[in-house]
């Protein structure tokens, strides 16, 4: 039997990632990029860590996501270089914090534990096994550093240490649903009394920033929340915990061995990341010169006056949409070629536009900054919002595919510094309003599915909030197979609530717009401009 070629065996790989037959991806590869193909960036991430893991290639990101053949990105994979080896540092060790780390405790100085504080949690229903449960949180605080760190304050900033053995707490909630309101919903009123409480959830001296909480529900189901500050996780490290727990759980419930073997740390996973990177760091000099022209701000108060001082508190909409609203979406990002997450980008680009009269603006997307499979499966804070340039023009597939490509160049730039990006762009620092990025957008469906099973429970995912934004509007997608459902958070200091719901509506109108035009329709000619839209933006220099 002949040996595969490597360019076979990354075809393979693919093909497992994507869900396609192995004996017919070769030809559609060798002219269709990876997004018309099936995939997204959620299977993009997969793909680039396995082939690492399984065959020592590393594959560039930002080119798995953009117009190339996926033939053709496949083909330029070059070796995984060796890990950058770092000074040792054992349990309780002092180490400088990470980046997002850094960022963190920096927003939690500034604007208190809410701010930095994020709820996930699951619904169970079936007999819950409670020494189970703390068996399967034991062997997760074993196996994952992330779960063992602390953070103290030192004389030239914060720290972080790992401590050698550290459980993370599950305390139980008797009257959650008592204070916390949500309007007669149970979940929302845990989630509710969980944000009233971050502080002391997750801000006890010596221990790590994060908790686990569960309610009792009606009939039998418990509600169990993970509470967990950013400085800990990101979206994707809270969704490998729930994939862990509920495994780990159904494991133990039949009594068999739970996984405790140590996953990398943060810091040996990051020196694999930067050695595994294709060509390095991108200069920040290099992507501003691609944003320039974009607006350096997007202002939706509508004329109102903007606080002196950006105020994290904030308030959140969920926008359901239909079943065929969702199916007009996946028809519609098929035929264009992209993931259906850049149809819904692409609206949310093109409503904001609407609203503040604008013909092109910044949107910061939430991505993954996982370079290797030793980041795929580490549980620690490396996400970014990078800014992606949304151009509202052309016919609507050449709108769509604009959006995509813009997404994937962003993605290359994902380890460039905001801070130092707006610099480079001339944009002074303003405490009233987010920097280059006030409208901000996250897909967190393809993270976890709307439900899961283990043993005898089955486990419906619900995403808290502890009542901060970081944006004056940022979109999440939280569902899109079962019943889809988007959240819109805002600031009420810049968008009333009034103001939030006609903006949500007008998302679902011009995603419905979108996705009935023909090909060739004028993005500019699907609506008119909403009432008392006007241009409300400061050009970038």
């Amino acid at each position: 039997m002949l040996t595969p070629t490597p360019l076979e065996e990354l075809l393979d790989l693919a093909a497992d990632v994507i869900g396609r037959d192995r004996r017919t991806l070769p030809a559609g590869a060798a002219g269709s990029p990876f997004i018309t193909l099936g995939g997204g960036l959620a299977q993009a991430v997969r793909l680039q860590a396995r082939a690492g893991r399984q065959l020592g290639l590393a594959v560039d990101l930002a080119q798995l996501l953009g117009p190339a053949p996926l033939a053709d990105v496949l083909a330029r994979a070059v070796p995984v270089p060796a890990a950058v080896p770092g000074p040792p540092s054992g349990a309780g060790a002092v180490r400088a914090l990470l980046p997002g780390q850094r960022a963190a405790l920096a927003a939690e100085r500034a604007a208190g534990a809410g701010a930095v504080c994020r709820v996930l949690s699951a619904e169970l229903a079936g007999p819950l096994d409670a020494g189970a449960l703390r068996r399967v949180l034991a062997a997760l605080g074993a196996r994952h550093e992330g779960l063992r760190t602390v953070f103290a304050d030192a004389p030239h900033g914060p720290v972080r240490r790992v401590l050698a053995a550290c459980t993370p707490p599950l305390v139980t909630l008797e009257a959650a649903g008592a204070g916390g309101g949500g309007g007669g919903d149970p979940v929302a009123a845990v989630h509710g009394y969980l944000a009233a409480r971050a502080r002391q959830l997750v801000g006890r001296p010596g221990r790590p920033p994060l908790v686990f909480a569960l309610s009792r529900l009606a009939g039998g189901a418990h509600l169990l929340s993970f509470v967990y500050h950013d400085a800990v996780a990101d979206s994707w490290s809270a969704a490998l915990l729930w994939q862990e727990l509920l495994a780990d759980y159904d494991r133990a419930v039949h009594r068999r061995p739970l996984v405790r073997g140590l996953r990398p740390g943060p810091d040996t996973a990051g020196r694999a990341a930067v050695a595994a990177r294709p060509g390095g760091l991108r200069a920040a000099g290099e992507r501003a010169e691609r944003l320039r022209g974009f607006p350096a701000a997007v202002d939706l108060a509508e004329g109102a006056p903007r606080p002196a001082v950006f105020d994290v508190r904030g308030e959140r909409l969920h926008v359901g949409l239909d079943v065929r609203l969702r199916d007009a979406a996946d028809a519609t990002a098929r035929r264009a070629g992209v993931p259906h997450a850049t149809v819904l980008l692409a609206a949310w680009a093109l409503a904001v536009g609407r609203r503040a009269g604008l013909e092109r603006l910044l949107v910061g997307c939430e991505v993954p900054r996982r370079a290797t499979a030793a980041l795929l499966g580490t549980l620690a804070p490396c996400s970014a919002t990078v800014p992606v340039g949304c151009e509202l023009e052309g016919g609507v597939d050449y709108f769509l595919r604009g959006v995509a490509c813009a997404f994937s160049e962003a993605l290359g730039c994902a380890d460039l510094d905001t801070a130092e990006l707006a610099r480079e762009l001339g944009v002074r620092p303003d405490r009233s309003r987010p920097v280059l990025t006030p409208v901000t957008f996250a897909a967190r469906d393809e993270l976890l599915p709307a439900r899961a099973w283990a043993g005898a429970l089955s486990a419906r995912f619900h995403h808290g909030h502890a009542g901060a934004v970081t944006a004056d509007a940022a979109l999440t997608v939280l569902r899109w197979r079962e019943d889809p459902l988007l959240r819109l958070e805002f600031a009420p200091a810049v968008l009333s609530r009034t103001r939030a719901v006609r903006l949500a509506g007008e998302l679902r109108t011009t995603l419905a717009a979108l996705t009935a035009a023909s090909p060739h329709t004028p993005v500019e000619d699907l609506l008119p401009a909403p009432a008392g839209a006007r241009g409300l933006a400061l050009p970038l220099p």
